[in-house]
């Protein structure tokens, strides 16, 4: 085992270099393959009678009508056009040139090079120093902390418009979630858990609603049945609510169940209007369990705060939560852009600051506007209307376009309560990208942004969305190719077709424009080379 072993980094290691040799060697071969084939076709022009060969060639080309160039060229204009319909959908579903993307997968490795959107590349940090970019599998997936509900919200959504909000995958790592919160306070697993531990991987709600009261004809305490029934049967808050507080009351001591279960009672409340019963349920939850910061219930704290435009009291928590060493979110970094625009957005005029300049205040708030925007620059948009808004997902990627459409979704309205922090927002929010101008390498108040946030919010975000996508990618090489290449093609068979006679003396010159390096190349061989030389070869 232990030669096995060995010899594997040897075999490895030659394998690495013949790669790499074949790799250097390329771009010579290709010249010589062509030098070779240059004069191979000089040496073989007269045993292979490549002349007459041309002649009867070009007899043929002269006898074709121009009804056959038209044909030829239009059916060259419309393959090249299916091509870019084909790559251009591609491109905005997977957001990749499909033709590109085999080539780095299948031809690039066989030539020995390595991908570019390799994981292992370091980039400069904030301080200067080297870091490891993130890879896909770093992009972590966190709860929506203001998620809806399923049969009082999305179910009802999915009714009038006929269009499914939540994706499988979305709803897969919530079906994982409840399995790790709700398995039981019990060293043993009971039999109502087990059918509920079943019944959040039913793929099928009616399932999984039919799984919860079979649970409950086995148990009439299964708390975390009543959950389900809660989050999925309930058709209104009123009722939603009332079985969330049938599932507190036979809770026992499970710290799971119970946090859940009484921060979905706090956003009850929060819906049904009661905002300080719900301010004050949520402090008592972040008390009683002050180590479960993780559940990110300060998110759904502030939110509430803002309704009541308890401007103060937001201050104080977003001074416990926004700290340097504590992670950051969309919530934090936008409501604390929020309270410093509200000071002086009701004033603000892109006019006067012109002409006077901005005060210590107001750049304290573009300066904080500038801090979100790098966060998660897809907030804007949303913010300021300029791109529609969907129901937020159950899960988000912090600094990603779910995260965005999750907290535009509940902060919008607060927004537009702050007069004038729209104004300055539109105003100040693109400044952002002349500070950053190479986010995924180098960021200015935070880490580079992460390259893989598209892939994982095209998962959470449905496909009628229009996903955003930071930073703006150029259209890939062979779009804009296919694209000349049908245009040219259909401009050739139009000008075929209108004026065929002027075509073909076009055509013509081309050709013989094109052949005349050759042409020339061949002279030049004849004079140099004696000609008994060129006759042994030959008859060889």
């Amino acid at each position: 085992m232990e030669d096995t072993a060995g010899s594997n980094p040897q075999s490895l290691g030659f394998t690495e270099k013949l790669k790499s040799w074949l790799s250097w060697s390329w771009t010579y071969v290709c010249f010589i393959w062509f030098g070779m084939v240059l004069i191979m076709i000089y040496v073989l022009w007269s045993p292979l009678k490549l002349q007459e060969t041309l002649t009867s060639a070009s007899v043929f080309l002269n006898t074709l009508t121009p009804k056959f160039y038209v044909a030829l060229t239009g059916t060259s204009s419309l393959i090249s056009g299916l091509i870019l319909i084909f790559e251009w959908w591609y491109f905005r579903k997977y957001g990749t040139s499909f033709i590109e993307q085999v080539s780095v997968s299948h031809l690039r490795p066989l030539l020995g090079g390595v991908e570019s959107s390799s994981s292992t590349g370091l980039f400069t940090s904030v301080n200067g120093e080297a870091e490891p970019r993130p890879s896909v599998s770093e992009c972590k997936v966190w709860r929506n902390p203001l998620n809806l509900f399923r049969g009082a919200e999305y179910n009802r959504y999915t009714w009038v418009t006929g269009k499914e909000p939540l994706t499988y995958y979305d709803m897969n790592l919530s079906a994982q979630d409840h399995q790790t919160f709700f398995t039981g306070d019990t060293p043993q697993l009971r039999p109502e858990d087990a059918v509920m531990q079943k019944a959040w991987r039913e793929r099928n709600p009616q399932a999984r609603i039919r799984a919860a009261y079979q649970a409950i004809e086995m148990n009439h305490e299964c708390a975390a049945a009543y959950v389900l029934l809660a989050e999925e049967e309930a058709t209104t808050i009123t009722e939603a609510e009332r079985l969330f507080k049938k599932a507190l009351s036979i809770a026992g001591k499970d710290i799971n169940l119970l946090v859940y279960i009484k921060r979905r009672l706090a956003m009850c409340a929060r819906k049904l209007g009661r905002i300080k019963e719900a301010v004050k349920m949520m402090r008592d939850l972040m008390k009683e369990f002050p180590l479960l910061g993780m559940l990110n219930i300060h998110e759904n704290l502030l939110e509430a705060l803002l309704e009541l435009q308890a401007y103060a009291d937001v201050q104080a928590v977003l001074a416990k939560y926004d700290d340097i060493s504590l992670p950051k979110s969309a919530t934090i970094c936008y409501t604390s852009a929020l309270l410093k625009a509200r000071a002086v957005s009701d004033k603000f005029s892109p006019e006067a600051a012109s002409r006077r300049g901005l005060s210590t205040a107001e750049i304290n708030a573009v300066e904080a506007i500038h801090r979100a925007v790098e966060f998660n620059p897809h907030v804007p948009k949303y913010l300021l209307e300029m791109k529609s808004l969907i129901l937020p997902p159950e899960h988000i990627l912090k600094r990603g376009d779910s995260e965005a459409v999750a907290y535009a979704f509940f902060h919008l309205q607060h927004w537009k309560r702050a007069e004038g922090a729209l104004n300055l927002l539109h105003c100040t929010w693109e400044g952002t990208f002349r500070i950053i101008p190479y986010p995924l390498e180098k960021g200015h108040l935070f880490y580079p942004y992460p390259g893989c946030t598209e892939t994982a919010d095209r998962e959470l975000l449905p496909s009628f969305h229009e996903v955003s996508v930071y930073p703006k990618k150029e259209l890939p090489f062979f779009i804009l190719f296919t694209a000349g290449l049908c245009s040219f093609t259909a401009m050739l068979a139009m000008l075929t077709h209108q004026f065929p006679e002027l075509m073909g003396v076009f055509a013509k010159a081309f050709f013989s424009t094109l052949f005349a390096p050759l042409g020339f190349f061949a002279d030049k061989m004849e004079s140099f080379m004696p000609s008994s030389f060129w006759h042994q070869l030959t008859r060889i």
